[in-house]
């Protein structure tokens, strides 16, 4: 069972990482289109 509990935690950190590049990657394209589009 601790077994099955650390592969469970580690996918979320993981997972967790994967959302908060992404989030960033996305923030940052969004910002471009306004700086881009306000030109």
């Amino acid at each position: 069972m601790r077994d099955m509990e650390e592969k469970f935690s580690r996918g979320l950190w993981v997972r967790l990482l994967i959302y908060l590049v992404l989030g960033h990657v996305f923030a940052a394209f969004v910002y471009l289109l306004f700086e881009v589009g306000a030109k």
